[in-house]
């Protein structure tokens, strides 16, 4: 009886010395952070990395798209136009939905933590005091013909004459393959708020007076107009024979084989 006793304690020691033994054994990897799932990140910053920086970038280096680290542009689009279009996207162009209620991957909580986080990173409280600043949506009627002389007026330094852009300068804005690209109201968030840094926005340009909300939605339906130019013009050219889809098949098809001279 005691030996059984004496053995059952032996025994109830070796496994605890191997118990202790696995877990600080050489080798072992250590316990790694827990990875939140993506519903679960709920911090701009992350957040803003994981599904914006690619395109607008940040205060640091402005990305291709919209820069929205842009107090202006904040101030007038509004934490409820930012909510909209985060969750809903630009239809026909290349900002997509984010939100889980329109094909998104982002829950409510997550587009909310967006617009709020954007806004008290990169707003500035009391930006657009005293200047009386277009609206971020067109509200007035637009003129195509007054708003070439806006373009006049304000634009052709820097985006030439015609607004095909300087040698020196890449303004370029009648180019169809960029209107096609482009909503109406980016368009228009751009001439209010500019480009960081080397556009102006509506109350910056040099000698001149502040763009009023009639004179942006003027230049915007001007510049619109050259878009369904651009797609008029790709409609009513010729195609060539040559270009034609199949057309090398087609004509192949439609051709009698041609007579094969017996060996000689």
């Amino acid at each position: 009886m005691r030996r059984s006793r004496q053995l059952i304690i032996s025994l109830l020691s070796c496994l605890s010395l191997a118990s202790l033994g696995c877990n600080n054994s050489p080798g072992k990897p250590g316990p790694e952070p827990e990875v939140p799932r993506p519903d679960q990140v709920l911090d701009f910053t992350t957040l803003y990395k994981q599904n914006c920086v690619a395109c607008h970038g940040n205060s640091n280096e402005p990305g291709a798209a919209l820069f929205l680290a842009n107090p202006v542009y904040l101030a007038v689009a509004g934490e409820g136009n930012l909510k909209t279009v985060i969750a809903n996207g630009v239809p026909g162009k290349l900002m997509p939905a984010f939100a889980q209620s329109a094909g998104g991957m982002l829950t409510d909580q997550q587009v909310d933590i967006l617009a709020k986080g954007l806004i008290s990173t990169w707003g500035k409280p009391g930006v657009l005091d005293n200047l009386n600043p277009p609206t971020y949506k067109a509200m007035l009627h637009p003129d195509s013909a007054a708003g070439q002389k806006v373009f006049t007026t304000y634009c052709v330094q820097c985006h030439g004459p015609n607004g095909e852009g300087t040698d020196d300068i890449k303004g370029a804005l009648v180019d169809p393959s960029f209107l096609a690209l482009i909503s109406d109201q980016n368009l228009r968030s751009i001439v209010i708020s500019g480009m960081n840094p080397d556009m102006p926005n509506f109350h910056e340009h040099e000698d001149t007076v502040p763009l009023t909300d009639q004179n942006v939605t003027d230049v915007v339906a001007w510049l619109i107009s050259h878009r369904a130019a651009g797609v008029e013009a790709a409609q009513s050219s010729p195609i060539s024979e040559s270009a034609k889809p199949n057309a090398a098949l087609s004509k192949a098809k439609h051709e009698p084989a041609s007579k094969q001279e017996p060996n000689q």
